[in-house]
């Protein structure tokens, strides 16, 4: 065998783990397997008579493809809710098999990596899933040691979050009666946690849309029951919330005020420079 035939065998071996570090990176199957195709051919045209050891180089090359497509999305925005359709039709088997991968990872975790930059996804995805250490990924990301090292604490601070306020177990708990009545469709358990005079405000269409009102507001929440089984429970800037994250992607967060066990307002984000200003936990 000679050596090009030797390295395209020895890639095929590491690609099932270079998928899954680029799915964690990404959030995407697709795009994973996109970045590995791309580091294959980037290896392919490469001199690697002085790399002593594959694998890591080639976690190093896989690594650089999915910074850029990082740094890509965010520019474009992909990460809105218009780029990314809660209805989108897929391949069944790639369906099943990203729901396959999503469930390894972690819903919260891949929401946790989802509100990250690229840059601190990078780290927290090499150092604490990989345990590449910070001076490796230091010279993927252009910065010192001690700055990734920052960068990948960050993560580590969205995970775990903070309590909140006193109140934010009773708060929690108004917020987890909203989520399961809107996804039964239990209107009567609506108006329950709900102020009579509640207000929503919404990014997410073309225009802001405001509702007034408990009525109002209980059959906009039906009407969004489907897209309530993807979401869940969190901390939004300490304080209950909810997070709409299909297959990991965040894209939309709700925040409440609340009077006693009563929700008097709900603020619906999707704008990505809106998500991106928030810290949000999951535990």
């Amino acid at each position: 065998m000679d050596a090009r035939a030797l390295l395209a065998a020895r890639f095929e071996e590491e690609r099932p783990r270079l998928r899954g570090v680029a799915y964690r990176m990404l959030g995407s199957l697709a795009e994973a397997d996109d970045a590995v195709q791309e580091a294959w051919l980037r290896v392919d045209s490469a001199d690697i008579s002085a790399v002593q050891n594959l694998p890591a180089w080639l976690t190093t090359v896989v690594a650089r493809v999915c910074l850029n497509l990082l740094r890509t999305r965010e520019r474009r925005r992909e990460d809105s809710l218009d780029a990314f359709p809660l209805d989108r039709r897929d391949d069944g088997a790639d369906l099943a098999e990203e729901a396959q991968l999503a469930d390894s990872v972690g819903l919260a975790m891949l929401v946790v990596l989802d509100v990250l930059g690229p840059a601190e996804r990078i780290a927290f995805v090499l150092h604490d899933m990989f345990t590449v250490p910070f001076e490796d990924i230091a010279h993927i990301l252009d910065r010192s040691p001690a700055a990734v090292r920052q960068l990948a604490s960050r993560a580590r601070r969205v995970r775990g979050g903070e309590a909140g306020p006193a109140d934010a177990s009773k708060r929690r708990g108004v917020v987890e009666a909203y989520l399961a009545a809107a996804r039964e469709g239990d209107f009567a358990g609506l108006l329950k946690v709900l102020d009579p005079d509640v207000v929503l405000h919404s990014d997410t269409g073309a225009a802001p849309v405001v509702l007034r009102g408990v009525r109002a507001v209980s059959k906009g929440a039906l009407l969004a029951s489907e897209v309530a089984r993807s979401t869940q429970v969190a901390v939004v800037d300490g304080v209950p919330g909810l997070v709409l994250a299909p297959r990991g992607r965040l894209a939309v967060v709700l925040t409440f005020v609340f009077d006693g066990d009563r929700i008097t307002g709900i603020d619906v984000i999707s704008a990505p420079e809106r998500l991106r200003g928030l810290e949000i936990a999951l535990g």
